[in-house]
């Protein structure tokens, strides 16, 4: 048996900043609405023109990540792309990066798993290692939302808080079990699916011909839903509990906790698990007051910029925690 562990981790996002300011110019909103509910002050948004996709910004880290794990992408054995903004319906971004990167042809596979994406997605690298499939696999998690918001007053509730951008992790082969990923842990409840939610364009709610005759342009169903109360609520029971259920397999306390690393999805979820879980500013790393909510990149995001500030450091316990669509919800430990 081997772990895997991170060798490697880069990040891309847009040059352009869109504050809550400028917002207000497209919906009725304000700053101070924005901040008080969520956090955030600014988000990057893909510029029309700049050439940038889900795809391009994960190459972008992806390269960034590979350089710092000091391997050849040639030794790349397997790719994992997480994400829920696609740039085409099928075929996913996967293959976009093993073709962009021009490695052999290794296996690319795609998860949708929204929030929590990186979280799975860091499970199934993590296990493939482990089995000794595979001994190096890129993992990305990159999200274009910019594209498909509600940028109107209809749509501000959930237009606010979600933003572009990307990040990337080489994992590779540990033969030392008590470093790199200790354990993952993975849950869904499906009975919540349509709490937080983008219905269409989707087979199992209307037909293809029935879209391009139709042409409906106050159909929401094309943009994310969200019961915002519902969803604060089960995301701090289920943080809590996916990242003791992390601990206690390790037989680690909160004490132990040198990083943790939430899903940025409201700076108010990230503050309220602190508190419980009697964690210094030092100890919790959170980038959404400048990049919003990212979706499966922002855990990837922020690792690799508390990786680059130094306080994720070897030896460390860092622990990634994630809540989201579906529901779905995971943590990952670590011992860096």
């Amino acid at each position: 048996m081997y772990n895997s562990k991170i060798i490697g981790l880069g990040k891309y996002v847009p040059e352009n900043v869109v504050t809550n300011n400028d917002l207000s110019k497209l919906m009725e909103t304000s700053d101070e609405w924005i901040q008080e509910r969520t956090g955030i002050k600014e988000r990057r948004w893909v510029k029309e023109g700049d050439g940038d996709t889900t795809a391009t910004m994960g190459v972008k880290a992806a390269k960034v990540a590979i350089e710092r794990a000091g391997i050849d992408k040639d030794e790349i054995d397997f790719i994992i792309f997480a994400t829920l903004s696609p740039d085409m319906y099928f075929p996913g971004p996967g293959v976009q990066v093993q073709h962009a990167l021009d490695i052999k042809t290794v296996g690319a596979l795609d998860v949708r798993n929204q929030c929590s994406g990186f979280v799975y997605a860091l499970s199934v690298a993590d296990n493939f290692i482990k089995t000794g499939m595979y001994k190096n696999v890129l993992v990305i998690g990159s999200e274009l939302h910019s594209h498909g918001l509600d940028k109107t007053t209809r749509g501000r509730g959930v237009s606010v808080i979600f933003g572009d951008g990307a990040g990337a992790a080489v994992l590779t082969r540990e033969e030392d079990t008590s470093k790199g990923i200790l354990s993952t842990h993975l849950h869904s409840q499906g009975e919540h699916a349509e709490e937080l939610v983008v219905k269409a364009p989707g087979m199992g709610t209307r037909w293809v011909t029935d879209i391009l005759e139709d042409d409906d342009k106050d159909d929401e169903s094309y943009f994310p839903h969200m019961n915002g109360q519902f969803v604060f609520k089960n995301a701090v029971v289920r943080f809590s509990e996916v990242i003791m259920e992390g601990l206690m397999t390790n037989k680690l306390k909160k004490e132990d906790i040198d990083m943790l690393i939430p899903h940025q999805a409201n700076l108010r979820i990230a503050q309220f698990i602190q508190k419980k879980f009697e964690l210094s500013d030092d100890q919790v790393y959170n980038n959404i007051m400048r990049y919003g909510n990212t979706t499966a990149a922002s855990i990837p995001i922020a690792l690799t910029e508390a990786w680059e500030e130094g306080k994720v450091k070897e030896g460390d316990t860092v622990v990634l925690a994630a809540f989201g669509s579906g529901f779905t919800w995971g943590s990952v430990i670590i011992k860096w």
